[in-house]
């Protein structure tokens, strides 16, 4: 691949895996979707988790692609517990990516799954590949390219969201990244 649009999916009714997308949610799919059209993807990879697949699927049909699905681009789960002080252990999980809270998986190792399959993505035949996936992963994928995109950064992420991965010298494992969406 040359390039791969990381996609965060459109606005949902929830955080919960079986949340479905909003009215306005399926709107900013079909958005999403006659405006990637045009950027030539023909290999598409989703979160299994409702919202997700739901925002990638007008973009399935307007490009003649099969949605194919892969648990590592699921949402990070913060934590098995309640935690009504939920952005300050995000927020903390951006300075220590180790740190766990109960139930949870740090930000290096959600980082980890989500990076290995975007590597195995850069080998794949396709020239231009679409990842649609959750905030918090999606943040996590962008500091890897981009080290200061942080959580100030994650909060002003919108839904949806994109950005565009550009290899530039694949020999040498360069790649560049930006965002492509306007509110």
């Amino acid at each position: 691949m040359q390039s791969i649009y990381l996609i965060r999916h459109a606005k949902a009714t929830g955080q919960e895996p079986h949340a479905e997308l909003t009215d306005e949610g399926i709107r900013q799919a079909e958005k999403l979707a006659d405006i990637l059209a045009h950027h030539s993807i023909t290999y598409i990879v989703s979160s299994p988790w409702k919202r997700a697949v739901q925002t990638a699927m007008p973009l399935g049909i307007a490009t003649l692609q099969h949605i194919h699905t892969d648990e590592r681009l699921q949402e990070r789960i913060l934590s098995s517990l309640d935690l009504p002080n939920w952005m300050d252990v995000l927020k903390r999980t951006y300075d220590d990516v180790d740190w766990v809270e109960e139930g949870g998986e740090s930000s290096r190792n959600a980082a980890a799954r989500g990076l290995a399959l975007l590597e195995e993505l850069w080998s794949r035949p396709e020239q231009h590949g679409a990842v649609v996936t959750h905030g918090n992963l999606l943040s996590l994928l962008i500091r890897k390219y981009e080290p200061s995109f942080g959580y100030e950064e994650w909060t002003k992420l919108s839904n949806p969201d994109v950005y565009v991965l550009e290899r530039q010298r694949p020999d040498a494992g360069m790649s560049t990244i930006r965002r492509i969406w306007t509110d």
